[in-house]
């Protein structure tokens, strides 16, 4: 984030608050037990207002001691009654206030309607650029959904060098394809809810994956793995796209650098990160982080097993084929990591898939296309358009492409005070997604309404519908030719081949 005035949802989003206010039994006092007995066991969680809540509920065995670094491992069934009325530790990140964090961090949170169902499944994949984030901040209270029908599964996976640290150059072959941990993390998730929702009322055949930021891109890359297909059968990204991915050659530059790292810094053998404390190598993940010469270099790889080439050229190849996904970007999202009038020029920490030399060449071409924008506004959209915008134009085509159907938008509605008045930032669209306006904006209603529209379309979708909500246009299904996308805003509307100019720019280049 950038520094000066801090607006109430990004505090919300990123402080400590949202986790402390859902670290314990949730924010719903009046709830009587509800018991349930699945294949994994029993689980004693809390029915409120017609939606059963199930917190903490383990997918995996906990990742720790032998299993450090190592692929993730089934949950193995209790015997007796579990209590499943409180969240689990978040997994290993830098240090937030009051947020109690674990290597054991393995676990998912239900939110089911009252009734049989079959209902349609949602499993949300956080967002936190792969460093950070949990399964139970604010925005993400699955209740809303389950009272319209839908099981709502919030999951966790491992962060950080954890997750996203290829560990083979440095402790040995048995920790090949370690860099995509998370994803397995992810994967047996996904297996969990198809051996379980069943007894949740849930559907295992109607399973729509989604996320935003970071749980977008793993979404998506997720596309791109060929044993979790089966897993799921619709997807949501939201600000995503498949780039985030190393070759493996790259994986072993970033471990190697790691590793000589941790021995500059604690004066240990790489060895030695089997047995100390998690918080130790989240303090030399930080460093290393900032003294990296390219963004986000913990990223999940192509090890030729789990990934074994691009996830656009696998989704291309038709991975999805006849599957549904909902994608969109929000117009300015870089200005939230920017700043809303970004002075300075762009540095390779902005940048999350290019080099900076190569960004450049592109950036340059933006002052033809765009003459009546400042060299801020710039700034914004080349840089939004390197990070979501363009991976997920590549995502959808590739999908479609490969057999299956698609519905795009971009959000273009914004607040109207604040320090983004005027901007569709980064993690906006989430709030309204979920159907948690800003109260506190100065065009409240316009936002309650934006947010009701987006969370109708959303529920649509999810039951296998044309996403749709009262106040929308006709939401046409994604062609690559035509391009329609739904333009999110007080007025939406439809438009063909949007950015169509600048799109063109990045052909050849990303």
């Amino acid at each position: 984030m950038q520094s000066g005035k801090t607006s109430r949802r990004e505090f919300l989003t990123y402080s400590s608050l949202a986790a402390l206010s859902w670290s314990g039994r949730g924010l719903f006092a009046a709830a009587t037990p509800a018991v349930l007995q699945a294949p994994c066991g029993t689980l004693r969680g809390e029915s409120s207002d017609g939606v059963r809540i199930f917190r903490g509920v383990p997918f995996a065995e906990p990742p720790v001691g032998a299993l450090r670094f190592k692929p993730t491992m089934k949950a193995r069934p209790w015997k007796g009654e579990r209590d499943a009325t409180r969240f689990a530790a978040a997994a290993m990140q830098p240090k937030r206030p009051r947020l109690q964090q674990s290597e054991d961090c393995l676990y998912l949170n239900v939110w089911a309607p009252e009734g049989k169902g079959p209902f349609p499944v949602y499993v949300w994949i956080h967002g936190g650029g792969f460093t950070a984030g949990t399964s139970f901040d604010t925005v993400q209270d699955g209740a809303k959904f389950a009272r319209e029908g839908i099981v709502c599964v919030t999951v966790a996976y491992r962060l950080g060098v954890f997750g996203f640290l290829d560990m083979e150059p440095l402790l040995g072959a048995e920790y090949a394809g370690s860099g995509n941990n998370a994803v397995r993390d992810l994967i047996a998730a996904l297996s969990w809810v198809k051996d379980n929702i069943e007894a949740f009322g849930g559907d295992p055949a109607r399973v729509t994956v989604g996320g935003e930021s970071a749980g977008a891109k793993l979404t998506d890359i997720l596309m791109g793995v060929p044993s979790a297909q089966p897993l799921f059968h619709q997807m949501i990204s939201e600000s995503g796209g498949a780039e985030r991915i190393w070759p493996q050659p790259d994986a072993a530059t970033v471990a190697k650098g790691f590793g000589e790292l941790w021995q500059t810094q604690t004066g240990n053998n790489a060895a030695s990160m089997l047995a100390v404390p998690a918080a130790e190598l989240i303090a030399t993940q930080k460093k290393f982080m900032k003294e990296w010469p390219r963004h986000f270099p913990l990223r999940t790889e192509m090890d030729s097993t789990l990934i074994p080439q691009l996830p656009v050229k696998t989704i291309g190849e038709g991975s999805t084929r006849g599957k549904r996904l909902l994608i969109g970007t929000n117009r300015d999202e870089s200005a939230f990591f920017l700043g809303p009038h970004p002075a300075k020029e762009v540095a390779p920490a902005n940048l999350g898939n290019l080099p900076l030399a190569r960004f450049n060449e592109v950036f340059e071409q933006y002052k033809k296309i765009y003459p009546q924008m400042s060299v801020e506004q710039l700034r914004i959209r080349a840089v939004t358009a390197e990070e979501y915008w363009i991976p997920s134009m590549r995502v959808v085509d590739a999908h479609v492409h490969g057999g299956g159907k698609a519905w795009m938008y971009r959000m273009d509605f914004s607040e109207t005070n604040g320090r983004f008045k005027g901007e569709s930032y980064h993690s906006l669209d989430v709030w309204l997604a979920w159907d948690k306006p800003h109260p506190e904006a100065e065009n409240a209603a316009a936002e309650a309404a934006m947010a009701t529209q987006m969370f109708t379309a959303w529920c649509a979708f999810i039951r296998g519908e044309t996403p749709a909500a009262d106040g929308l246009p006709a939401w046409p299904e994604y062609r690559s030719d035509t391009r329609p996308t739904m333009i999110l805003d007080t007025q939406s509307r439809v438009e063909q081949q949007p950015q169509e100019a600048d799109l063109r720019l990045w052909d050849g280049v990303l």
